[in-house]
């Protein structure tokens, strides 16, 4: 059996430590407090726009409305640890592209966020069951120390991908290189490979 399916059985990526739950910025993580986004539910909008057919400007109450799904998948920080079995509740990523419909050179899309960070995948990445644009953890509305209103979850990856506060959906024919990507965080992300750093 080759490691990276050895890994999976497993459960944990190399070098990822379980622990009982989702660390909250500004709360449980003691190097990221006092950095959490102001944000009034009433004048949240979500923008997707770029190499796409239909733009769309969602507000809370219209992403409410698209078709919710529940999703259980692991989460990895870059830092080296997991939680285990997180239910989240939200959009399927490729619901949303079911309803923007991307032009053909559209192989990429970026997220924007209330704090200005970004991070982009490519488009046949995101379009996993697994993906979801969440608003709910383990039935409850999303914290804004665990991403609230909306983040998305992408549990292949490394979480500096599964951006939180979202905003903003770009997508785009070239690729844009995110807020920790551009600090020598690896761009692929692969939690089962332990691509963490750039080469």
């Amino acid at each position: 059996m080759a490691l990276e399916e050895s890994n999976r059985c497993k459960k944990l990526p190399p070098g990822q430590t379980s622990i009982s739950g989702l660390l909250r910025w500004g709360e449980d993580h003691p190097t990221i407090q006092g950095h959490l986004p102001k944000i009034n539910l009433e004048e949240w909008v979500l923008n997707i726009e770029g190499e796409i057919k239909n733009p769309l400007k969602l507000c809370w109450k219209d992403l409410l409305e698209l078709p919710k799904v529940e999703s259980t998948s692991d989460f990895h920080c870059v830092e080296g640890w997991s939680v285990l079995g997180l239910e989240w509740e939200g959009v399927r990523f490729k619901a949303i592209v079911t309803l923007v419909q991307p032009n053909k050179d559209a192989r990429f899309v970026t997220f924007e966020c209330a704090d200005r960070y970004t991070t982009s995948l490519m488009l046949k990445e995101l379009m996993a069951d697994d993906v979801i644009l969440a608003h709910k953890l383990n039935g409850k509305l999303l914290e804004v120390g665990t991403g609230a209103p909306l983040r998305l979850v992408v549990p292949s990856k490394y979480a500096y991908k599964s951006a939180m506060w979202i905003t903003k959906i770009l997508f785009t024919a070239e690729k844009q290189i995110g807020y920790w990507e551009s600090r020598g965080y690896s761009d692929t992300a692969d939690v089962w490979r332990n691509d963490r750093f750039s080469k």
